[in-house]
């Protein structure tokens, strides 16, 4: 992921953009304000580690792993650190439309009692939003623990009800990016069937500002059918394109939810130097060098450009 510095090294580190999706780009014959170019020298990456059991790795070393850049292989890194508890922004979206409160209403006191058994996230760094209608509410924001009635104010659900799902998408993000330390983990838990009805915005704006905003998207579908839909896609697209993960309607909510929580205990980041300065995307993998039966969760690559408007 892509981590902004202050102070004099933010101009030899460019915000690089770990991304799966398109870079949005100006219409031809735009005119620039200005342009500068800027000579980035470091990636810095954050991602998950499991072990064949899909648990969270607590003890990874950094010789466990390589990152495969652009074809170039990266055992040298500059850091390597555990993650700390305390440096996660959680926000929580729940889909309050008529295609999924019904269900998900069996399934909220469950997860809300677990967020409030989790030790080590401050109260203070966990929101929950709902979003039905015209535009996105919150529910709570730093007492979402102590608040029991979270789910009794739900909206109720309406028939033929309208779904913003990504103009809130978008709302969450820049509410996790204006609230959140500058060097938090940001993640976002979306519990939706992935339809959208009404949004001003495409499902390429709310991952575009996702990945702006370093919001990595964890999406639990809480879809009533076991067939895929476009909804399946929607919410397997935007936790891909952002480093976060896709669960399915069958491993319920409550399981999904701590399966999260838990993996939050195995979360990294590693910094090194840019193999090369190509410009354009840069995939990246992050590959096991001893135990094979390793997994390794993040952003699939960066675009790096040789100007920045």
């Amino acid at each position: 992921m892509a981590i902004p510095l202050t102070g004099r090294r933010a101009g030899l580190l460019l915000s690089l953009l770990l991304l799966c999706t398109g870079i949005s780009r100006g219409a031809p014959g735009d005119t620039p304000g200005f342009t500068y170019r800027t000579n980035a020298n470091e990636v810095r990456l954050s991602f998950s580690a499991l072990d064949q059991n899909n648990h969270g790795v607590a003890t990874l070393q950094a010789g466990d792993f390589a990152v495969v850049d652009k074809d170039f292989i990266v055992r040298d890194f500059q850091s390597f650190n555990r993650s700390d508890w305390t440096k996660l922004e959680l926000a929580i979206l729940i889909d309050a439309s008529e295609s999924v409160t019904p269900r998900f209403r069996q399934e909220m006191a469950g997860i809300l009692e677990l967020v409030s058994r989790t030790d080590g996230i401050p109260d203070e760094n966990v929101s929950i939003f709902s979003f039905q209608g015209l535009q996105p509410a919150l529910l709570c924001a730093g007492n979402c623990r102590s608040n029991r009635a979270v789910a009794e104010r739900l909206p109720a659900a309406r028939p033929g009800g309208l779904t913003p799902l990504f103009d809130t998408m978008v709302f969450a993000s820049d509410f996790l990016s204006q609230h959140a330390d500058p060097h938090a983990a940001k993640v976002l838990i979306l519990f939706s069937d992935g339809a959208d009805t009404i949004s001003r915005t495409s499902l390429t704006d709310a991952i575009d500002t996702a990945v702006t905003s370093d919001v990595e998207i964890y999406s639990i579908d809480l879809s009533p059918s076991a067939s895929p839909s476009q909804g399946n896609a929607v919410l397997h697209r935007l936790a891909v394109s952002t480093g976060g993960r896709y669960f399915p309607a069958r491993d319920g909510a409550t399981h999904a939810m701590n399966a999260i929580l838990e993996g939050f205990r195995a979360t990294y980041t590693v910094s090194y130097r840019l193999p090369n300065h190509a410009s354009g995307f840069h995939a990246v993998r992050i590959l096991p060098t001893h135990n094979l039966n390793l997994e390794f969760r993040s952003r699939c690559g960066y675009y790096y450009p040789t100007r920045v408007r």
